[in-house]
C-alpha cells in the first residue's frame, strides 16, 4: 500500500511554495514555487512610504498552481492533510460573510482593502498611540506578553491606521482576518469571521490575546484608545487554536479546484517562522533563525516565569503545544543585501556573489566601515520602526566589497544583539539553528554568525523548513501523529552543515560588535 502524504503550504513575502511529504519518513516527493503575479509587478505598493499590500487573488491563484504542481502523477487519495503558514502580521478587512473587501468589485484596486503585508510600516503613529495608551490608561498593560512594545507591523496598529485612512473601508469592514487564518478558512469553506479557526500564534504574538484576561483586551480598552475601534472586539474572536488542530476538511469547491478529495484535513494556520522552527526540529532552548528578507527568531521553553521585555511576544502553544513560544527577529536581513544590489545596479549589471567573494577575503576589522542594519526599522530588541540604517567610516578608498562586508557584519551583529537580550533575561541559548535561503547560499555569512555569536551554527538540511513544518502540522491535524514532537522526529530532515567559531577572529569581532552597539545607541539617541 502506498504511504500517506501531506502538503505543506508556505506563503512568503514574494511567493507561495508547496511541498508534498511522505508522513512516514519526511521525504519530500515534490516541491513547487509560484511568485505572486500582481506583487511581482509592484502593484498596490509604495515602498518610499512603507506601504506593502497584497491582493488575495495572488494567494489563491498561486495556491492552485503550486498544489497542482506537486500533485502531478500522484493519487489524490494518498493526501490526508494540508498545513498552512503565512507571513504575519498580515491582516485584511472582510465583510460579514468573511470575504476580503478587495475581492468585491468596488474595492478591487483599493490597497486599503487588501492584505497589509507584515513589513508595511504605515501604522507607526498608531503603534505609538497603542503603546502610550497601554501604559497610561490606568489598567492592565495589555502589551506585557508582547514584549511591552506594540509594533507598527502588528494587527491592531494596522487596523486602526486603515480605519482612519479610508472611510469606505471603515464602513464596509465587518471584521478583520489574518492571512494565516483566512487561507485555511477559505480552503474549508468556513470563512464566517465569527466562526473560523483563529491562530493562537497570530493572536498571541500580534493581537494582545492572552488567556489571563479572557482573550483579547476588553472593549473599554479599544473604545478608550479610539472610538473607531468601539464594537470591533465582538466581531473578532475570543478563542484561539494551536496549529495541530483541524480547521476543517477541504471543501468540495477546493477539492475540485486542486484535484484532491474532501477527506483532506486542513490544519489551523500559523506564522511561517513558527512552523519553520518545527520544520527545523526545534527543542527547548534552541534558537531557530529563519533567514530571508527579514529574520524571525524562535525559541521554545517549558515555562517562562516572567514577561520578557523587548521581544515579539511569548505565547503558550504558538510553536509546540504545551511549550512557551518566544519570538524575536530583525526587520531586514536579506533585504539589506538586496538594497545594496539595487543601489549598485544603476552602474550596470551587478553580481552580488562576486562582491561577496571579494568581501570574504578582506581581513576582519581592516575596512574602518561600520553599518547599522535598521534599514526597515528595528524589530528586536525593543521594536522601533522609526529607526533607519546607517553607514559610517567611508572614505575615497572605500570599495563596494568593503561596504558589503560592513552591511553583512551589521546584520550579524543585529542577530547577536537578540541572543544577548535573551541571555540577559535568563533565557539560555543551547543551540543555534539557521534555516532559510541565506543559510544555504552564503557560507560567508554563516561562518560570520558562528564567529560573532561565538557559538556553533547548525544548518537545517531541508531548504523549505517552513513548508515542511506546515506538512508536519498537517500530519498531526489529520490524526497520523498524536503530537507535534512525534511528527518532528519522523519527518525531520536533520542538518547537513555546521559552522564552528574561528577562535582567531572571535575577539576581533567582539570589539567590532561593541562598536556597533555604541554606534546604534548614538544614532537612536539622535532619533535617526
Amino acid at each position: 500500500m502506498s504511504s500517506q502524504l501531506t502538503i505543506g503550504l508556505d506563503f512568503g513575502s514574494d511567493s507561495v511554495r508547496a511541498v508534498l511529504v511522505d508522513v512516514e519518513n519526511g521525504e519530500i516527493l515534490a516541491s513547487c514555487v509560484q511568485n505572486y503575479p500582481r506583487w511581482s509587478e509592484g502593484k498596490y505598493c509604495d515602498a518610499p512610504n512603507n506601504q506593502f499590500r497584497q491582493h488575495p487573488l495572488d494567494y489563491l491563484e498561486s495556491l492552485e498552481v503550486v498544489v497542482k504542481g506537486v500533485m502531478q502523477g500522484i493519487e489524490k487519495e494518498r493526501v490526508i492533510g494540508i498545513g498552512v503558514d503565512t507571513t504575519g502580521s498580515t491582516p485584511c478587512a472582510v465583510n460579514k460573510e468573511g470575504i476580503p473587501l478587495s475581492m468585491l468589485p468596488e474595492f478591487a484596486d483599493d490597497p486599503n482593502a487588501m492584505f497589509i503585508l507584515w513589513k508595511d510600516h504605515t501604522a507607526i503613529f498608531e503603534a505609538d498611540e497603542i503603546n502610550a495608551y497601554a501604559k497610561s490608561h490606568g489598567g492592565t498593560d495589555y502589551t506585557m506578553y508582547e514584549g511591552g512594545i506594540y509594533s507598527s507591523e502588528w494587527f491592531f496598529a494596522k487596523i486602526l491606521h486603515t480605519l482612519r485612512m479610508s472611510e469606505s473601508v471603515r464602513k464596509a469592514a465587518f471584521s478583520w482576518v489574518e492571512h494565516c487564518d483566512w487561507i485555511p478558512a477559505e480552503l474549508t469553506g468556513n470563512i464566517d469571521p465569527l466562526k473560523m479557526a483563529r491562530s493562537r500564534c497570530a493572536a498571541g504574538h500580534k493581537a494582545m490575546w492572552h488567556e489571563s484576561w479572557g482573550g483579547l483586551p476588553p472593549e473599554e480598552f479599544f473604545a478608550g484608545l479610539d472610538p473607531m475601534l468601539a464594537g470591533l472586539r465582538d466581531r473578532l474572536f475570543k478563542d484561539t487554536v494551536t496549529g495541530d488542530k483541524p480547521a476543517g476538511k477541504l471543501s468540495q469547491k477546493w477539492a475540485d479546484r486542486l484535484g484532491l478529495t474532501t477527506n483532506v484535513v486542513v490544519a489551523a494556520g500559523a506564522f511561517d517562522c513558527h512552523f519553520g522552527a518545527v520544520g527545523a526540529q526545534i527543542h527547548a532552548y534552541d534558537l531557530v533563525k529563519v533567514c530571508g528578507t527579514s529574520t524571525c527568531d524562535i525559541l521554545v521553553a517549558p515555562q517562562v516565569n516572567n514577561c520578557i521585555p523587548g521581544i515579539c511576544g511569548q505565547v503558550d502553544g504558538s510553536v509546540i503545544p504545551g511549550m512557551i513560544g518566544l519570538e524575536a527577529g530583525q526587520s531586514a536581513f536579506g533585504d539589506v543585501y538586496a538594497w545594496f544590489k539595487r543601489l549598485l545596479s544603476y552602474a550596470g549589471d551587478v553580481k552580488i556573489a562576486t562582491i561577496e567573494k571579494e568581501a570574504a577575503t578582506i581581513p576582519v576589522g581592516t575596512t574602518g566601515v561600520l553599518a547599522l542594519d535598521w534599514f526597515n526599522g528595528r524589530r528586536t530588541p525593543n521594536a522601533n520602526q522609526k529607526l533607519t540604517g546607517a553607514i559610517c567610516g567611508l572614505n575615497l578608498g572605500t570599495t563596494a566589497p568593503m561596504v558589503y562586508r560592513a552591511l553583512a557584519e551589521s546584520t550579524v551583529y543585529g542577530a547577536r544583539a537578540i541572543i544577548d537580550h535573551f541571555k540577559a533575561q535568563n533565557i539560555p541559548i543551547r543551540n543555534v539553528i539557521m534555516t532559510g535561503g541565506i543559510s544555504r547560499k552564503s557560507p560567508f555569512i554563516m561562518q560570520m554568525c558562528a564567529d560573532v555569536f561565538n557559538l556553533p551554527i547548525k544548518i537545517a538540511a531541508c531548504d523549505q523548513t517552513c513548508a515542511l513544518g506546515s506538512a508536519m502540522f498537517g500530519a498531526v491535524a489529520a490524526g497520523h501523529y498524536a503530537r507535534v514532537e512525534d511528527a518532528m522526529e519522523k519527518m525531520g530532515a536533520g542538518f547537513d552543515a555546521e559552522y564552528t567559531p574561528n577562535k582567531e577572529v572571535v575577539q576581533l569581532y567582539e570589539e567590532l560588535y561593541q562598536r556597533y552597539l555604541r554606534f546604534g545607541r548614538s544614532m537612536e539617541k539622535e532619533g535617526l
